[in-house]
């Protein structure tokens, strides 16, 4: 293309527009500048609280499951009874229910009801825990169950910051964008009549 086709020939070349300083372009809005300043502030929230809230979390279950093994392992102490009679019925997970008979550390014979693999003899002899009163309860709790309690509820809390600061994010952008629409919609109003003015001949 020529000299004379070029249309700004005739005259200077345009002039360069200097670029906006940082933080002052037009297009920015007050709501953009809101928005990414909550998300600045959910993100500090959540590097600095997601750590803070999984360990404190893990660990109070963890003291907890522990003092929970404490006193479990001081009431409960394991014994070993003689199997006595069969008891009718079978549960789901295939054992039976059997009566077993020992004697405590005092000297006083106890009987109880227990459950036993299907197939143990009678005559056989079991392990059963006991509480102090000599009733039969379950095994104590262990430190692998309070230490495993620990990671869950510690898992729980990190997962349940995550989600709180995806759901502040998404619910702060979709409130904002309701006051833009909203915003938008009433600007329009405003200035469609004149646009559409400028159609009608």
């Amino acid at each position: 293309m020529n000299a004379q086709g070029w249309p700004y020939a005739a005259g200077p070349p345009p002039s360069r527009r200097e670029p906006s300083p940082k933080g002052t372009n037009p297009l920015i809005r007050p709501s953009d500048r809101f928005e990414t300043w909550i998300r600045r502030f959910l993100m500090l929230v959540l590097v600095l609280g997601l750590p803070v809230a999984a360990i404190s979390a893990g660990l109070t279950a963890y003291e907890s499951s522990m003092r929970t093994v404490q006193t479990q392992s001081a009431e409960r102490h394991e014994v070993t009874a003689r199997l006595v009679s069969n008891a009718k019925g079978v549960t789901a997970d295939g054992k039976q229910r059997a009566q077993v008979r020992w004697t405590d550390d005092d000297g006083t014979v106890r009987t109880a009801t227990t459950l036993r693999t299907e197939g143990t003899p009678e005559g056989a002899t079991v392990r059963v825990w006991v509480d102090r009163n000599g009733a039969i309860t379950g095994p104590p709790m262990n430190t692998l169950t309070a230490r495993t309690n620990g990671w869950f509820v510690g898992g729980m809390a990190a997962i349940g910051v995550t989600g709180g600061f995806f759901a502040a994010r998404a619910g702060t952008h979709r409130v904002l964008n309701r006051r833009r629409y909203a915003r938008w919609a009433a600007e329009w109003d405003l200035v469609e009549p004149v646009w559409s003015a400028r159609f009608r001949r």
